[in-house]
């Protein structure tokens, strides 16, 4: 019988019946009537068992059949629910899994497609400065060249390889936070001193285009990274010159309060368009008043370190124009 191919209930059912046997034999010498009654109770336990251990059996027998399909069948999904206790226990347990294993499943294959595509947007953002440098390459090998018509190809095929070194420093680090082996520092920073350290390299192309920078972080706090932050702050100012006219002007403004941190960018441009306020921040995406040079991958990655850093960003249209970004760091203990 397949009952007894479990080692453990072969063994207890000998058992029993051993001690049934023995006690009803003790009864014997002592009263037939006696030994009868107590070989018939054995027989009836044993027979009570078996069907119970049978019935056993047969939904573990039956939890193991539809694993099985589970692992075979992607369209396979519930297990048949126990009415038993313990194997209710491992019916539910089983399910549970099952559900985290379809959902991980389901993950995997999305994050699958977001690859895919990001390979395809990769090699896209590519395609333009390769194929510009490969025709300035070109142009180079012409021995009828001018001096200055050569200073203007190799200006032309530096400016593509910086483009490209950025997309993939860029990509580098987004992938690093979203796979999870970026550490972030949780310390108390001072926001003027993050601000300026994002500002910084930004200072001489803010000024070669006339563009005024206002700071005003009023001595505010917050608990973060100040590196990644610098990063952060540092994309958005930059997407902020790079659709700012000349003469116009970018505000950085940060309060403290005792629920959060804000940190508010501002600038005198076009703002953003209706339509694209809801995709800012999707990577490669690139706006309507988006310049020909923009990747669309910068206020990717600036949500992916502050969202990562436990805060939340938004954009909007300023009141009196231009685009405003808000970023807030809630307090744990208020």
């Amino acid at each position: 019988m397949e009952i007894f191919r479990n080692r453990s209930f072969f063994y207890e059912y000998i058992i029993i019946a051993a001690l049934l046997a023995g006690t009803a034999v003790a009864v014997f010498f002592f009263s037939i009537p006696g030994a009868l009654i107590v070989a018939g109770t054995g027989v009836i336990i044993l027979i009570v068992m078996y069907l119970m251990a049978k019935k056993r059996y047969n939904a573990m027998e039956q939890l193991s059949i539809e694993l099985d399909q589970i692992l075979h069948d992607n369209d396979r999904f519930l297990i048949t629910e126990c009415e038993e206790g313990e194997l209710a226990i491992l019916s539910s347990s089983i399910r549970k899994m099952t559900v985290k294993l379809k959902e991980q499943a389901s993950q995997l294959q999305d994050e699958k497609k977001v690859l895919t595509d990001a390979i395809a947007d990769i090699f896209h953002q590519m395609r333009t400065p390769l194929t510009s440098m490969r025709l300035s390459c070109s142009m180079l090998a012409e021995e009828e060249l001018g001096y200055e018509d050569r200073i203007r190809f190799i200006r032309s095929i530096k400016k593509q390889l910086e483009r490209m070194q950025w997309l993939v420093e860029t990509l580098l680090k987004m992938s690093k936070i979203e796979a999870g082996t970026v550490t972030f520092k949780r310390e108390r920073i001072d926001v003027g001193e993050m601000v300026k350290k994002a500002c910084d390299p930004l200072l001489i192309p803010l000024e070669l285009r006339d563009i005024g920078l206002e700071i005003k972080t009023n001595g505010a706090g917050l608990t973060g990274d100040i590196d990644w932050l610098a990063e952060a702050v540092g994309n958005i100012v930059k997407n902020c010159m790079e659709h700012t006219p000349e003469g116009g002007t970018i505000t950085i403004n940060a309060e403290e309060n005792a629920i959060y941190t804000v940190l508010t960018v501002e600038d005198t441009g076009k703002g953003f368009d209706k339509n694209d306020i809801a995709h800012i921040f999707e990577r490669f995406y690139k706006g309507k008043n988006s310049g020909s040079e923009s990747v669309g991958i910068g206020l990717a990655l600036c949500r992916t370190i502050i969202t990562g850093l436990d805060g939340t960003i938004k954009a909007e249209n300023g009141k009196a124009g231009g685009a405003r970004f808000e970023i807030r760091f809630y307090k744990n203990v208020v």
